[in-house]
Order: structure tokens, then sequence, then C-alpha cells
């Protein structure tokens, strides 16, 4: 027969146990995964190279002059837009790989553009530096190379102009989210 000190004792036991069970199943079925969105401010490590192979960038590598994860709120624009949608899901300390046009970087090396658009009164003129808008919306700083009656040839001035490029990304944090 059990006396009243092992009844308390096993009672003791059980309600542990059942704060234990309870415990883990709350952890395990109801805890939200966080993951990066629009609006977030996060904090990334990545890796930046070209097709061959080189890296270009890095915040993990201290040859790059610095060490320090890049700091940037989704949708901004301080960041390339395909960059910033690589981001966009990834939880805590989950990695991706994203692989971007030189279109939906820097821009290609050489734009041409139809002589059309330029005002008469103020006509482009070889080195002179201008702004233009590419057919992605993005605007990139150009040197005027050419110019003929029909077309305004321009250099892409960024050093990444014409280079496809290939991020690989860590989220390490995300410090305020929307």
């Amino acid at each position: 027969m059990i006396n009243k000190k092992e009844l308390t004792r096993f009672s003791s036991v059980l309600m542990v146990m059942a704060l234990l069970v309870s415990s883990i199943f709350m952890s395990a079925c109801c805890t939200e995964e966080v993951t990066a969105k629009e609006g977030d401010t996060v904090k990334v490590d990545y890796t930046g190279t070209l097709d061959d192979g080189t890296v270009f960038d890095s915040s993990v590598d201290p040859s790059f002059g610095h060490v320090e994860p890049l700091e940037f709120t989704i949708g901004e624009g301080k960041v390339l837009p395909s960059f910033e949608q690589a981001v966009i899901g990834l939880s805590l300390n989950e990695s991706t790989t994203v692989h971007i046009p030189a279109d939906e970087a820097y821009g290609p090396l050489e734009v041409v553009v139809d002589r059309g658009q330029f005002p008469e009164d103020n006509p482009p003129e070889v080195g002179q530096q201008w702004q233009v808008p590419l057919e992605n919306g993005r605007i990139i700083l150009a040197i005027v190379t050419e110019v003929s009656e029909l077309s305004v040839t321009f250099e892409n001035t960024h050093h990444l102009a014409g280079e496809d490029l290939t991020f690989e990304i860590e989220l390490v944090e995300i410090l305020q989210q929307s």
C-alpha cells in the first residue's frame, strides 16, 4: 500500500513531467521562426565573386578593408534590388547564393541612347558625364564616348559595369522588424 509521503512524491514527479512535456510541445509546435522581410533592418555577411571566381568584395575578408556585417533596411534601395530579394525569407544564420546578371547589377559597360532623347540646346559632348537611365529603371553614371547624328554612346563608370555578380549571403541578425 502507498503511504501519503510516497503519493505526494509521485504526484510531484508527475507534475514535473507534465510541465516538461508541455514545455517541449509548446516550443516544438508554437514557436514561429523569424525570417527577414521588407522593411526589416538586417545584418548580413557576404562574399561577392565574378564569373571567373575572383572575389571583388567581402564582409568577412579583412583584405577588403572591413570585417563587419553589412547593415541595411530591406526595401530602401541602398543595395542592389536582387541582393535585397535574396535576403527576404531568410532565417537567422541561413545562407543563400544569388547570381545577378550585369543589367540587374551595375549595368552594361556600354550604353547606346537615341540622339533624339537629348535637348538640342544642350547636346552631349565626348568626355561629359551624364546620368543615364537604363531599361530596368536604374540610373547609372556614364561618360560620353561617341556622339553621332543618330546616337550617343556612353561608357558606364562603375568598376563592376558589364560584370555578372554572384553573392554568398548569410543573415546574421535582424535588428528591427517592420
